[in-house]
């Protein structure tokens, strides 16, 4: 469904360039949960933002669902692949009500039904029509998170790009989206492309992973691996030591 050749995304120019990329490659079949791992800045999100066509700077080779894609992409491939994004106090505008978030991409896509739609849609996350006419500062931050998804949802693409949907959450409110995400995978046969640093989440949610550092990919792996804690690279090894947390020191 996802497949990227020799990515690379640079920021600026002449000595001052940045590399936040350097020819990354990796496939998603249909249908799988694949996640790409690594610290704070080691080009993980640049990459979703470059498949998402968010940032049209980039060389190398996107395909998604076998098509390839231009620096500009067509409303066929926004509606196939949508993304929820890191922060849900920032993704919604705060002068829209629900309904009208929800009916934006509608309208955009020159879909028909938008009633029905907006109602199945905030049904899927577990939310009444009672939501539709609030705006996000009278919503929690879980039910942000659940419109966010919703609008995603809309407009039935195959695949979802998330780039660290839980992290903003309370940890409570984290496994509730979390679990939704796999209800809606299973459900509805989707491709999930999940950007996150943490690997417990990978554990959960995914088949397969790879891991970056500094805008390049050392290792691909399996989820199976990665519970046993067989890594090939070192920077995987302390990647999965980092997740365990910290050991107790009790003095003699």
């Amino acid at each position: 469904m996802i497949d990227v050749r020799d990515l690379t995304v640079r920021f600026g120019g002449g000595r001052s360039a940045v590399t936040a990329v350097a020819g990354v490659s990796f496939r998603v079949a249909e249908g799988e949960s694949f996640a790409l791992v690594g610290e704070s800045g080691s080009g993980k999100s640049t990459v979703l933002r470059a498949i998402s066509g968010l940032n049209p700077d980039w060389t190398g080779r996107v395909l998604v669902g076998g098509a390839e894609q231009g620096r500009r992409r067509t409303a066929a491939f926004h509606k196939a692949v949508q993304m929820v994004f890191q922060d849900p106090y920032g993704s919604l505008h705060p002068r829209h009500t629900v309904d009208r978030i929800l009916a934006e991409p509608v309208a955009i896509q020159r879909l028909g039904d938008a009633e029905r739609r907006i109602e199945r849609a905030l049904e899927e996350v577990g939310l009444g029509g009672g939501f539709r006419f609030r705006y996000p500062h009278q919503l929690s931050g879980g039910q942000r998170q659940r419109i966010a998804i919703a609008r995603a949802l809309i407009l039935e693409p195959r695949v979802l790009l998330l780039d660290e949907p839980t992290s903003a959450l309370d940890l409570s409110v984290q496994a509730e989206i979390l679990n939704l995400l796999r209800r809606l995978r299973a459900e509805r046969g989707l491709t999930l492309l999940l950007v996150t640093h943490n690997l417990a989440i990978v554990s959960l949610m995914c088949e397969r992973l790879a891991v970056m550092q500094a805008g390049r990919i050392v290792e691909t792996m399996d989820v199976a691996d990665l519970r046993r804690g067989e890594a090939a690279d070192g920077y995987t090894r302390h990647l999965i030591e980092a997740s365990r947390g910290y050991r107790r020191v009790t003095s003699a």
